[in-house]
């Protein structure tokens, strides 16, 4: 097999490293790479199976010491929280591992209180060495959001606004949403004004066949 072929949980992007955890999502958002791409930057992000943090931290070992990388992001084909002890399980090696000061950021569908219950989702991420969480909040309303979105469960919205105020209290939180023609953006903008936390635009990737 092709090395371009082997699934990754490790990539990179310019000068930050990513990290691809799980193929699961409470999402399945019409506009997301996975629907019509294997991968990014030609790297292979279908995963076969769901990595453990020894398969993970094993991959990183090979090149997080290989420059001297800006930060660390959980991002890839899933959703990070859904494998919420993995990804602290790996945060933490990561601190323990890289001497040089780097940010870990998560990039998350914000639904890490529904996928956990029970458990301070940001108070642990933070503990693990977590710096801060782009949480996409993708629209302006709850309408828009179940449209485009299409989440497994009724209150997803409601999810994501609940773990923006809670993860503002321990991390440092922006908050975003794809240009699409479906999404008011001043909306979104609004939203996250009224929340307090900083607000992105992501642009579309649009498919290519």
């Amino acid at each position: 097999m092709a090395q371009r072929d082997i699934a990754k949980t490790v990539y990179w992007l310019d000068n930050t490293l990513y990290l691809n955890i799980t193929s699961q999502c409470t999402n399945n958002c019409f506009f997301c790479l996975k629907r019509y791409r294997r991968g990014v930057g030609g790297f292979n992000l279908k995963l076969q199976e769901e990595p453990s943090v020894s398969q993970i931290t094993t991959e990183l070992s090979e090149v997080l010491h290989m420059r001297n990388w800006d930060g660390v992001v959980f991002c890839g084909f899933g959703e990070p929280t859904e494998r919420l002890d993995v990804l602290l399980g790996v945060s933490r090696w990561i601190r323990r591992h890289y001497g040089r000061p780097l940010q870990i950021r998560v990039n998350t569908n914000g639904h890490g209180y529904v996928l956990n219950p029970g458990r301070d989702v940001a108070l642990e991420l933070k503990a693990s060495g977590v710096d801060k969480v782009s949480i996409s909040l993708n629209a302006g309303d709850r309408e828009t959001y179940m449209e485009i979105c299409k989440p497994t469960f009724p209150e997803a919205y409601e999810a994501v606004l609940d773990f923006v105020r809670k993860a503002k209290l321990v991390l440092e939180v922006e908050v975003s949403a794809v240009r699409l023609p479906e999404v008011d953006l001043d909306k979104a903008q609004a939203v996250a004004d009224a929340l307090g936390v900083k607000f992105r635009v992501r642009e579309y990737i649009p498919c290519f066949y």
